[in-house]
């Protein structure tokens, strides 16, 4: 393009070089009007080839401004051509190259949005969006089923859709936070009002009329600069169901284990003793019959464990000393008091019931001696936190592998012998119980810290 210019330019200069040296040569009294006609000429010829080099040009960025005014509003149809093979070319053609990455890129764009919309239109997780103004602006097929019969929630408020709903459900809505909450299965066959969980009564047998658990979890966001609700409500009756037949299967194969273990020698014991009578044998008689009252005890000790775990009541709360329960359990088994200097954590008070806590920490402490520590081994310190206390047992024993610590604190696991697998569980029982949390972790010194977090 430069040297076409270069050359225009040139070409113009020449000619007006030599039209001038030829107009030199005229007589006196025609050399001013042929050079103002010549002059004339030359700045139409200029103008005019100007315009010939310059109105493809213009053409052209024309058309990059409307492909690009195109691009903003989402057509990405359109492409450039320039004949010539010079500087516009390669524009040109970087232009159609970006085009076709935008549209290439916009065609991905829209598949990953119809992928996206079918799994959230089918997904059994009712979805609700909400806009800071409590109106809806996105429901999904479960939604609409779960909350409006199947029909349409966009456009209508929250507080209107709410009112035809079960109480249950109004309530968990309207105070925030997450957490689960359960609607009677019964009153939603008889409900003539949208009611949550309707469908899926309907899809069960009449007989049925157990209580249906739902879900529910919410998050806040900023889209398009202003405050939405993403809510989710997830129906857990069936995968709870399905959980507590695995969690019944899991103890009747623990409870027949360890029946099996304690019938079978009882049987063998009984039959020995009958045989030795009949001989007229006494002398190991009490030999006999201190085994199987052995054998008696642990199946005892085994049924009450479970009966205690089971029937487990909700906590008495009294105002405890840490130093009177930290004495009493001394006084039941060996441990380390881990105390800073200077600390009155031992003079301070704590709501809890005062049993159900003995039992969880006796719980504790014993599974620590358990662990192959050491006598002086296992310690336990209580501090005072912002929101509450933490307790920490602690001992120098194995530790847990991997395996062990994901499945310790669930009811009826255990690798001992003749463990129970409920000290760990009863211990996050009572612990739930009260509002706090237990967890477990390896201490790089070796063996195994186990921290409660109690509420103030």
């Amino acid at each position: 393009m430069l040297w076409r210019f270069c050359l225009l330019a040139g070409a113009l200069i020449l000619g007006g070089v030599l039209g001038s040296v030829w107009l030199m040569r005229l007589p006196g009294a025609y050399r001013a009007w042929a050079l103002v006609a010549f002059t004339l000429m030359m700045l139409l010829l200029s103008a005019w080839l100007m315009y010939r080099q310059l109105a493809p040009m213009l053409a052209l960025f024309r058309a990059v401004n409307g492909t690009v005014i195109g691009y903003q509003d989402g057509d990405y149809s359109f492409s450039l051509h320039w004949p010539d093979k010079d500087e516009l070319a390669e524009l040109a053609e970087v232009h159609n190259a970006l085009g076709n990455t935008l549209r290439e890129q916009r065609l991905n764009l829209v598949q990953r949005e119809l992928l996206l919309d079918t799994m959230v239109q089918n997904t059994p997780v009712a979805m609700l969006l909400v806009a800071d103004n409590k109106t809806i602006v996105f429901a999904n097929i479960a939604a609409r089923q779960l909350l409006h019969h199947g029909r349409q929630l966009e456009g209508f408020s929250l507080q209107d859709i709410l009112q035809g709903l079960s109480p249950a459900v109004k309530e968990a809505i309207e105070k925030g936070g997450d957490g689960l909450f359960t609607v009677a299965a019964g009153s939603q066959r008889q409900a003539a009002v949208a009611d949550i969980g309707v469908a899926t009564a309907q899809s069960q047998p009449e007989e049925d009329d157990g209580d249906e658990v739902y879900h529910l979890a919410r998050r806040s966001f900023s889209l398009n600069g202003k405050l939405h609700t993403l809510f989710l409500l997830r129906h857990l009756t069936t995968e709870l169901r399905r959980q507590e037949v695995q969690t019944w299967k899991k103890v009747i194969r623990v409870i027949s284990h360890e029946l099996n273990n304690s019938l079978a020698p009882l049987t063998s014991l009984a039959h020995s003793g009958q045989e030795l009578l009949k001989r007229g044998d006494a002398t190991r008689l009490p030999q006999i019959l201190e085994t199987i009252a052995d054998r008696s005890r642990h199946l005892e000790s085994f049924i009450h464990g479970y009966a205690r775990f089971a029937k487990l009541p909700a906590p008495l709360y009294t105002t405890v000393s840490w130093h009177d329960l930290l004495t009493a359990l001394q006084a039941q088994i060996p441990f380390q008091l881990a105390v800073a200097e200077h600390d009155t954590v031992l003079q301070k008070e704590a709501r809890m019931d005062r049993a159900q806590m003995e039992q969880a920490l006796l719980n504790l402490l014993k599974n620590a001696h358990e662990s192959g520590a050491s006598e002086d081994g296992v310690s336990l310190q209580v501090r005072a936190i912002h929101d509450g206390w933490r307790l920490d047992v602690t001992d120098n024993g194995s530790g847990m592998s991997d395996t062990v610590m994901a499945n310790a604190l669930v009811p009826f696991y255990s690798t001992k012998r003749h463990g129970t697998g409920l000290g760990l569980a009863l211990a996050r029982e009572i612990i739930e119980a009260h509002g706090g949390r237990i967890l477990l972790s390896n201490r790089q010194e070796g063996g195994l810290q186990v921290t409660l977090i109690l509420p103030a």
